[in-house]
């Protein structure tokens, strides 16, 4: 009897490019967020902001390595992905949640082409409007507060919701990880702790930058397996409700700061489309002037017009027309991928 053939290894990466490409940026992120400590921890000023803008920018790659993983794009095995995920979201400051509960959410994002969230803060601050003005009041003053309290509820939740009470193991346990590693942070370098603490306030500014002009999909909010009905929410309304908002387009590897996230049509069109195919994807799609690309100096301008209004407002707004098409484009909180789990 012949011994039964053994299937032959699955490459760890889809090709050359992809080793290469992801290789470098996973190396690249991980040794900088680990490296900014010791400059965050240094008694030189100028050195301590070089290690924050370090810090933020790592954490940053993180998250939307995240995102990659979650399409299954960094590595041609799920598996490898799922570990890749969890480091990565290690980095980012949000690992009190699974990555498999943060990509199962996401992915429905782009099935059911709406916005998700399990945690309906607008209902929170309409029930303790003393939360919505402490809220409105730190959002006026540039502090990132209804970000920090959708990051916080994915940590409290398990312990006070009972239909959470499942996920309290997982909660808990990086609570106490990383509370401890912050309490070996402070005992090296209380000026280090206080930084770091900076870092992830630039972090969560950035992220919400982005995530706030993405879309002016609907939003629902349902628990991870309810199922939603489409309602004509078809690849023609995916796009016409989706927006590019690219750093840079006369000098496209700016955008690379962001891992290409900014190309978001062309990745809502091409899901699988890994990060450093996206410009030339986007470019073949939509061409030289896009319409759904909106400039980033508009887009910071509402930022900075709307940023108390975006913390309760019902509405996204929705894109104008001509030089100030994005005066009337509001945002949104709560629907980054990281923190509605």
């Amino acid at each position: 009897m012949s011994a039964a053939v053994k299937p032959p290894p699955r490459a760890l990466f889809r090709d050359r490019t992809d080793a290469a490409a992801n290789t470098a940026v996973l190396v690249v992120t991980t040794a900088a967020w680990i490296g900014s400590f010791a400059l965050m921890g240094a008694s030189v000023g100028l050195v301590n902001v070089v290690g924050v803008l370090l810090c933020a920018q790592a954490m940053v790659l993180a998250a939307y390595l995240v995102h990659e993983a979650a399409h299954q794009t960094l590595f041609a095995m799920p598996s490898a992905n799922r570990r890749a995920g969890e480091v990565m979201s290690f980095i980012a400051g949000s690992s009190y949640a699974s990555f498999e509960r943060i990509r199962q959410l996401h992915i429905r994002h782009h099935v059911d082409r709406a916005d998700l969230v399990c945690f309906d803060f607008k209902a929170l601050l309409r029930r303790h409007p003393v939360l919505r003005r402490v809220l409105e009041a730190l959002e006026w003053a540039y502090i990132p507060a209804t970000e920090i309290l959708m990051h916080l509820q994915v940590v409290w939740r398990p312990f006070f919701v009972r239909s959470q009470r499942r996920h309290l193991p997982r909660a808990a346990g990086q609570l106490v990880l990383r509370g401890g590693l912050l309490l070996l942070l402070g005992l090296w370098s209380p000026r280090a702790l206080i930084v770091y603490a900076l870092a992830v306030l630039l972090e969560l500014h950035v992220l919400n930058f982005f995530d706030a002009f993405h879309h002016t999909f609907d939003q629902f909010v349902l628990a991870p397996d309810d199922p939603l009905s489409m309602d004509g929410r078809d690849r023609t309304y995916e796009q016409a409700n989706t927006y590019s908002n690219l750093i840079s387009h006369r000098h496209p590897w700016l955008n690379l700061l962001v891992l290409n996230f900014g190309y978001h049509n062309a990745h809502h069109h091409r899901p699988s489309a890994p990060w450093w195919r996206l410009p030339r994807l986007h470019q073949d799609l939509y061409g030289e002037a896009p319409a759904a690309v909106i400039p980033l100096g508009e887009l910071l301008g509402t930022w900075h017009r709307n940023r108390v209004r975006r913390v309760s407002g019902e509405e996204y707004g929705a894109r104008g027309s001509g030089r100030c098409r994005a005066d009337s484009f509001v945002g949104a909180h709560g629907v980054s991928f990281l923190s509605v789990v």
